[in-house]
């Protein structure tokens, strides 16, 4: 602390400038002391880090859904028979570009008997988001 005492007198304002009441006077990097009207006050420096965990809220799809978007997706890419595809693999890890995601949706179309419209498709990334994606538009078009 006396080391940022130090550090902080050592620091002066330009002499062209007045120091009005309120207004601070010393700024130091990790710990900050700064003077209003002739008190001083420590402040710590906090760094906030981006968190690597995201909240997604939604529905569940059926085991059997995934398993079925699963089948589609290794006949659509022509994945090697021991290639593990589950809900969390995305589309784009496992080689699909835009044109073969074109081609899944279509193949989920078809087998599942639905309509997904251009927005929606946009928004699959994984193999759960399709499968969740599925079961919503069976649910609607059943209703």
């Amino acid at each position: 602390m006396a080391h940022s005492l130090a550090a902080a007198s050592s620091f002066s304002p330009p002499a062209a400038r007045r120091r009005l009441p309120g207004q601070v006077t010393n700024v130091i990097s990790s710990r900050s002391l700064v003077s209003f009207n002739s008190q001083r006050m420590n402040f710590t420096s906090t760094r906030s880090r981006p968190s690597q965990l995201r909240f997604k809220i939604c529905c569940s799809a059926k085991k059997e859904t995934v398993d079925r978007v699963c089948n589609i997706v290794k006949k659509q890419l022509a994945l090697p028979e021991g290639t593990a595809v589950t809900g969390d693999s995305k589309f784009s890890e496992l080689g699909a570009d835009s044109l073969d995601t074109v081609e899944i949706v279509m193949g989920l179309e078809e087998e599942f008997n639905i309509t997904v419209d251009e927005t929606s498709a946009q928004d699959i990334a994984t193999v759960q988001d399709a499968a969740n994606l599925i079961e919503k538009l069976v649910v609607e078009k059943a209703a």
